[in-house]
């Protein structure tokens, strides 16, 4: 009986022994080898297919893994859904999923074409954080029908796209014209995808016959207007989610139960991020290991000294690799843990007086050997400096331009040094600033023997701004009137190149005519000479410079007035030289809104008319004392020159004028040079006078007005002397000949006013 009893124990043991044995069989992932051992391949084409997905059977680790491999490409399991990427660490899969298209013929008629698509996933669920329903489309209503793995709920979800012409559709970014973006919902194992249509295409036909929807991962779709038109994908990828043991919604819960725990050696199991509904987990390898955390040995040890990167210690040789992780020593006479990120390594007592008196004793002979070099070294880094902003500055390109030159620039344009003008400006203080313009800053200078100056400073280096700044000077060096202002000289040896002008102090012509305060003091007298001596100008430039100079920025702002009321014409930072044989020349269009010649604006050519329509532009603003160019006046009024073109053609000049001129009682004046101001704002350039035409008109009616009032010599001088259109012909440094209004005319008779 006892022996019989003894025998039963020992069956059970055994038993007992075998189940266990068999638990830890079926629990313990599969090892590299085992996979090796079953044929196992992780790959179908390119793409890699790691377990616990797999190709053949005992190669995945549930049915929910298989993967078909036909013709090189992976499919899930048994259906037709094709795999692009498996993420292990993610709990993710990229595949490519079929486009829903709706097509309409010219009458709405649906095509036999059309397809609406649905997806049923036998163990994954569609990601809702990579993942957007998209539409295209100008007539488009799109849906998508979500449910769960069981069919245990439903969510319908969409979004609308409308548009009625292509032209204002943006590239870009789905913004709900002609492409609408929405999310969905979380856990769909099941997705059904509908199209419609709110007028059958009919009214955008033309250029959007189809409307298309599709899931596709987030980031991966760019939308193109042109996909209205046609729409040539098949394919989007789209991201699925996936989970080891779906039936467990912990992971302490998979420890527990070891039959129902995957993960390998040297990993972890981890909720993953698919959200609040999600069963299921995840593996992957502890920090400082690297593999398939799914394979009972596929997490291997990282060596961390291999990679700088990774590698925090101070002196990389002393790294020393462990299993998950690495330690770092110090060198001999030094102590601490060696890491960069802890304590480093510190010198030991000893090492430190060593290295004191070494640093000492070589700082010393360092010293001594280096202090006659410094000197050296930093005149040479001071002409380097200089000669780089010499040439960044346009230097040799200025060179080049005043070497073509008939006389010696040099004799009117000083080179002044950086040193000179900071004192001038005291260190560019805000206080010395006089004005800002398009391409930089005016400063007021004071230089040596209270001479007061205007340098202009730019406000950036780079290539069109230096090649404003050269043009100015070459500009300026051709031109010599006494109703410019005058370059006194330049300076390369700064960062920002600088121009150093005669200082103008009653402001610009803008301000008078617009500030309230100021129009008041400009009398009609004042417009008509300061319209004369501009005109005089233009004259000058385009027919009597050595080189004929087209100013392309003729503006009030642009034109200066001295204490007396006398104009300046100021910035030649965009003028163009025009050689002798061109009548006109291709450009990039520039100018001021409100100024710009309409027939230059359209075709590019810039011509000595473009002057011309600004010129009238300005003897507009002189008669009525508006503005250009404001918006705050009504539509049909905010183009000063259209607008009064307008009311020349109806007669209701009256209406503009300025009321300080209908004071001042100047009528038939006003007229004459609304009349003048017409013909400059002709619309074809051909059809408007040259500037001598409009120059000696002006000056014919300040004549008739001097006779009219019966001045004295005095008076007359005052009036006339700086209106005359007469000029100084040869440029900078030449013999000047004096050209009055007889030879003018003279010229104009024999040679078309040119």
């Amino acid at each position: 009986m006892a022996s019989s009893q003894a025998m039963l124990v020992k069956l059970i043991m055994i038993v007992v022994v075998l189940v266990m044995i068999l638990s830890s069989a079926v629990a313990a992932p599969p090892t590299i080898a085992d996979l090796k051992k079953l044929g196992c391949t992780d790959l179908c084409g390119n793409v890699s297919i790691p377990y616990p997905f797999g190709l053949k059977e005992n190669c995945y680790l549930e049915e929910g893994f298989l993967v078909t491999c036909n013709q090189s490409k992976p499919y899930i399991g048994k259906t037709n859904i094709t795999i692009s990427d498996i993420f292990l660490e993610e709990g993710e899969l990229r595949i490519m999923q079929s486009i829903s298209r709706d097509c309409y013929d010219q009458l709405g008629t649906p095509l036999q074409s059309n397809i609406n698509t649905s997806l049923e996933l036998p163990k994954f669920t569609i990601s809702n954080t990579k993942n957007k329903f998209t539409a295209i489309g100008c007539d488009t209503s799109a849906s998508i029908q979500v449910s769960g793995v069981a069919h245990n709920y439903f969510i319908t979800t969409g979004c609308l796209s409308a548009c009625s012409t292509r032209g204002y559709i943006p590239d870009g970014n789905c913004s709900g014209i002609g492409c609408c973006q929405t999310s969905l919902p979380n856990g769909g194992a099941y997705a059904d995808i509908s199209l419609a249509s709110f007028t059958a295409h009919r009214k955008v036909f033309d250029f959007n016959p189809c409307s298309y929807a599709f899931v596709v991962e987030d980031g991966a779709f760019n939308f193109s207007r042109s996909y209205l038109g046609n729409f040539s994908e098949e394919y989007m990828p789209m991201v699925l989610d996936w989970t080891i043991r779906s039936n467990i919604f912990t992971c302490e819960e998979a420890k527990r139960n070891q039959m129902s725990y995957e993960c390998g050696q040297n990993s972890d199991c981890y909720k993953p991020d698919h959200g609040p509904s999600t069963s299921g987990y995840i593996c992957k390898c502890l920090p400082g290991y690297q593999g398939n955390s799914y394979l009972l040995d596929g997490c291997q040890d990282i060596n961390e000294c291999e990679y700088p990167n990774v590698n925090m210690c101070e002196h990389k040789n002393k790294c020393v690799n462990t299993l998950g992780n690495y330690t770092c020593s110090c060198p001999k006479g030094y102590h601490g843990d060696g890491r960069i990120d802890g304590n480093g390594c510190t010198a030991g007592r000893f090492l430190v007086i060593q290295l004191v008196v070494g640093f000492a004793v070589g700082g010393m002979v360092v010293l001594a050997s280096s202090s006659w070099l410094y000197w050296i070294f930093r005149k040479r880094k001071l002409i380097k400096l200089r000669e780089q902003f010499f040439r960044q500055n346009g230097g040799l390109m200025l060179q080049q331009q005043l070497s073509r030159q008939d006389k010696p620039t040099q004799e009117l344009i000083k080179i002044f040094t950086s040193e000179e003008l900071k004192q001038a400006t005291n260190n560019y203080d805000e206080s010395r600033i006089a004005g800002r313009g398009g391409f930089g800053i005016v400063y007021k200078g004071i230089l040596p023997e209270n001479k007061i100056v205007a340098i202009k400073k730019s406000q950036m280096v780079d290539e069109s701004q230096i090649e404003q700044f050269i043009n100015e000077v070459v500009v300026l060096s051709q031109i010599n009137h006494r109703n410019v202002v005058k370059l006194l000289g330049c300076c390369l040896e700064t960062q920002v190149p600088l121009l150093v002008y005669e200082f103008i102090t009653n402001g610009t012509l803008f301000e008078h005519i617009h500030n309230q305060s100021k129009a008041s003091n400009i009398s009609w007298e004042n417009r008509l000479r300061i319209a004369a001596e501009t005109a005089g100008v233009l004259s000058y430039l385009h027919s009597a410079a050595s080189i004929p100079i087209i100013h392309r920025d003729v503006k009030s702002t642009n034109i200066l007035l001295d204490d007396n009321y006398t104009a300046k014409v100021s910035d030649f930072g965009a003028s163009r030289l025009v050689p002798l044989d061109q009548n006109q020349l291709a450009t990039v269009v520039q100018g001021t809104l409100g100024y710009l010649d309409p027939e230059y604006m359209l075709t590019s050519q810039l011509t000595e008319k473009s002057d011309v329509y600004s010129f009238g532009v300005v003897l507009v603003e002189l008669i009525t004392g508006k503005k250009a160019l404001s918006f705050n006046r009504p539509e049909e009024e905010r183009n000063l020159a259209m607008y009064f073109i307008t009311c020349m053609n109806n007669d209701c000049l009256n209406q503009i004028i300025d009321e300080h001129m209908v004071i001042e009682g100047n009528t038939e004046e006003l007229k004459e040079v609304a009349n003048l101001a017409k013909r400059c704002l002709r619309v074809k350039g051909e059809e408007r006078p040259y500037m001598k035409e409009v120059a000696m008109e002006l000056e014919g009616l300040i004549r008739k007005k001097i006779s009219k009032n019966g001045l004295n010599y005095a008076e007359t001088e005052n009036m006339l002397g700086n209106a005359s259109i007469g000029y100084v012909v040869g440029g900078c440094g030449s013999n000047t000949t004096a050209v009055g209004v007889d030879s003018m005319v003279e010229d104009m008779l024999l040679h078309g006013g040119r």
